[in-house]
């Protein structure tokens, strides 16, 4: 049976709290956020070379495959421990207006992930490409699968309009934050990694926007020289703010307001916050 609303609530603004805490520790807090860029990053290539070869010959079961093995993303995230940006936006708004951080606590936090995300994601992806692991999953006598699914996917992104990356970003931050949601309203490991699978199964599937997969996905096109730097960021312009949208206030203010979203003063910080905050 799920914990109820108020609970998870709770269980949000002491996560906020910890991340706050983490946050006086920079150089801490840059490791994990990004440790979670490569996590997604890690996501992005199994995506490639599960479903690169399905793509080459055009199977009807890719986009159920690319979702299907997406949610390693956020397994890792939730389980191993680290801080990304998507998940954060539900998060410190809810930490924010439940009383457990400043409002400027939770702006850091979130500008922090971001930064450490993508310099994690762009890491990863260079290491990646140094392997040339994308290059080994080819068709015969063409294009290695890995790498050109990359450079399909690149492509559709950068013919996307500007509207419509950053309503795909703010569907696709409703699924991931809906995700870490219900991870919140368990106990049970195994319901976590469920809650998790469907929500990032639902995402990739459909085709919606994640800024930080974007980071590698991008990273890696530009690296193979497919795209550039200024596509990068030119879809990022779109895809935070979106993904900021669509988790904090589709999702996170929607619950607050469903029980109230009042002030009830500082939420005791976890002790494991603690402990994490004076190591």
């Amino acid at each position: 049976m799920p914990v109820s609303i108020d609970a998870a609530l709770d269980e949000a603004t002491a996560q906020a709290t910890h991340k706050a805490v983490l946050l006086r520790r920079p150089l801490g807090y840059a490791l994990q956020a990004a440790l979670a860029g490569a996590f997604v990053g890690v996501a992005v290539v199994l995506l490639a070379s599960v479903a690169g070869p399905l793509a080459a010959t055009s199977s009807p079961f890719l986009k159920l495959v690319e979702g299907g093995v997406f949610g390693i993303a956020l397994t890792l995230v939730v389980f191993a421990g680290a801080e990304l940006f998507t998940g954060n936006n539900m998060v410190m708004l809810i930490g924010w207006l439940r009383g457990g951080v400043s409002g400027r606590e939770a702006v850091l936090v979130n500008l922090a992930a971001l930064v450490g995300n993508f310099v994690g994601a762009v890491l990863f992806a260079a290491m990646v490409h140094a392997s040339g692991v994308l290059d080994t999953v080819a068709k015969a006598g063409g294009r290695p699968a890995g790498d050109g699914i990359i450079a399909t996917i690149v492509t559709g992104k950068m013919h996307a309009s500007d509207g419509q990356l950053f309503w795909r970003a703010v569907l696709c931050n409703m699924l991931v934050c809906l995700g870490v949601w219900m991870a919140y309203r368990t106990k049970n490991d195994t319901a976590k990694l469920v809650v998790l699978f469907w929500a990032l199964l639902a995402f990739v599937a459909s085709g919606f926007e994640h800024s930080v997969a974007n980071m590698t996905i991008f990273s890696l096109a530009i690296m193979h020289h497919d795209a550039t730097w200024g596509d990068l960021f030119h879809n990022l312009l779109f895809t935070v703010p979106g993904n900021a949208v669509g988790g904090a206030l589709v999702v996170g203010l929607p619950y607050l307001l469903s029980v109230g979203s009042r002030r009830r003063g500082p939420v005791t910080e976890p002790d494991e916050a603690r402990e994490v905050a004076l190591v």
